[in-house]
């Protein structure tokens, strides 16, 4: 007998997230009606060095990226962000404030995710990988590589708000991305 899980599972593979099998997300070819999926991804300098995740499944696999994730169901974008940051990196934090939101269709080769990206401050943690990242850096903000999905367009806002605001983040050299 196949479940919707074995099957979905079938469809897209090993190097899905249990969040990604439970939720049937694949990138949709077809018409029928079908809404985005919600994540946040975190902003978050340590020390003057930025949290970045290596990506352990696909899509972009091996890539640095904002740590971050799903929103589950019943859950603010806020808590969400805190805990996927959490999960993936070991590091408690706080939201500061909203950083944007990015919803290009294209954004993601799974489909159409939407992400709400925040600014936030560490509470506690020690920092290691967890949940799907392979691992957890902290990279010097002024040398940020090109990153998976849109995350370089983030960064890029990031430093434009904070130069817009008067903060000192650091000088930053050309950030190439999406």
């Amino acid at each position: 007998m196949f479940t919707s899980e074995s099957t979905l599972g079938a469809k897209l593979g090993s190097d899905v997230s249990r969040d990604e099998k439970e939720r049937g997300i694949e990138k949709q070819t077809n018409k029928q009606h079908r809404n985005p999926i919600l994540t946040v991804d975190g902003v978050l300098l340590i020390d003057g060095k930025l949290l970045l995740v290596r990506r352990g499944r696909e899509p972009e696999k091996g890539k640095l990226a904002l740590p971050g994730g799903i929103v589950e169901y019943g859950e603010t974008t806020e808590e969400a962000v805190a805990r996927e940051i959490k999960e993936e990196t070991g590091i408690d934090t706080r939201t500061v404030r909203l950083l944007g939101v990015y919803s290009d269709p294209d954004r993601d080769p799974r489909g159409h995710f939407i992400t709400v990206a925040y600014v936030l401050a560490q509470n506690d943690g020690d920092l290691r990988a967890g949940d799907d990242a392979a691992e957890a850096i902290l990279q010097p903000i002024d040398d940020i590589p090109l990153l998976a999905f849109d995350h370089n367009r983030i960064m890029a806002d990031y430093f434009q708000q904070n130069q817009k605001n008067g903060a000192k983040v650091g000088r930053r050299k050309k950030i190439t991305g999406k």
